[in-house]
């Protein structure tokens, strides 16, 4: 059986996505899955051991017709049996029906008129089960998977080189992801926490917990974030994963992370690290499992930057 997902979204929406693939590969171990996802995402499935390719496609380009034609060519041309749209879109719904795939699933809403088989959308679900509620449609209806990761052996080691370097193999480590994405800012989307209010939450750290070292994760775009606290945070170490499979790594390393709704928050989940989530306007229970290792902290304005230092201090020291 040849399967293609079609799964706009980020890395994040991906990762969230893992379990559903891999319950699919799980129940037909012959299969080959392949996912078409947005080029920005691609990276995400150096942890997936479910997928037989990845191809791009940006769903949300200004595509011409002669775009969205070369789509449906090469999908055709790998004669699918069974196509599952993780989204809600009429013109993608439009576009697999173009592809003649026999067996399309997806759920109930735009572009359902063009799916052989559908189900309800649940938007108040954990992201993850919403996701594996589709495969019910394939005959199987056992519960969702936890998230899991496949960590590359070459990634395993750089972290435990990388965690030596920071001198943090031997104490353990808090594990601080930022979240100053300038790009996430330009696109409106709320999810920078201030460096004043880090610098707080870190600095009361260091006071009560002085023998463990508290590691920032630094991005490309978190740079100034980065040395700011460092200006102010001295004795702060700092460590920078250029692929998913050395941030999965290097968060499973950790004994703690605070992170705001990030990639950084899937692959704690996928790890099982002991997670603090700051949110913002999104409803946690969205993007986190139902479990005591993964609490969340939601702003009572709906705004990133109004949740108090001093509400994830008590988060940190009273569990």
């Amino acid at each position: 059986m040849r399967v293609v997902a079609l799964v706009p979204g980020g890395i994040g929406d991906q990762i969230l996505l893992f379990p559903t693939l891999d319950d699919l590969k799980l129940n037909y171990p012959k299969a080959q899955i392949d996912v078409i996802v947005e080029p920005r995402s691609k990276a995400a499935y150096r942890v997936s051991k479910s997928i037989n390719e990845v191809l791009t496609f940006d769903y949300k380009d200004r595509n011409s017709l002669a775009d969205w034609g070369n789509l449906v060519g090469m999908i055709r041309d790998r004669e699918y049996d069974v196509a599952i749209a993780v989204g809600q879109s009429w013109l993608v719904g439009l576009l697999l029906w173009l592809t003649g795939i026999p067996t399309r699933v997806g759920y109930q809403g735009k572009g359902a008129v063009f799916l052989t088989q559908t189900i309800a959308f649940k938007p108040s679900q954990y992201l993850a089960a919403v996701y594996h509620d589709l495969l019910q449609q394939l005959g199987i209806n056992s519960p969702c998977p936890e998230l899991a990761v496949n960590v590359p052996k070459p990634d395993i080691e750089w972290a435990q080189k990388e965690q030596k370097r920071l001198g943090v193999d031997e104490t353990g480590y808090v594990l601080i992801y930022p979240g100053s994405s300038q790009s996430s800012l330009a696109k409106g989307l709320d999810k920078i926490y201030p460096a004043k209010n880090w610098r707080q939450i870190i600095q009361d750290f260091q006071q009560k917990q002085p023998d463990l070292p508290v590691v920032l994760v630094q991005e490309p775009e978190d740079e100034q974030i980065v040395r700011s606290l460092l200006e102010s945070c001295p004795n702060i170490k700092v460590t920078s994963p250029d692929n998913i499979g050395k941030l999965a790594a290097i968060v499973g390393g950790a004994s703690l992370i605070l992170t705001t709704n990030s990639v950084a928050l899937q692959v704690s989940v996928a790890v099982q690290t002991y997670t603090i989530a700051l949110f913002g306007a999104t409803e946690p229970a969205q993007l986190l499992p139902n479990s005591e290792k993964f609490l969340a902290i939601k702003s009572p304005t709906g705004k990133l930057a109004d949740i108090s230092p001093k509400v994830v201090l008590e988060k940190i020291w009273g569990g």
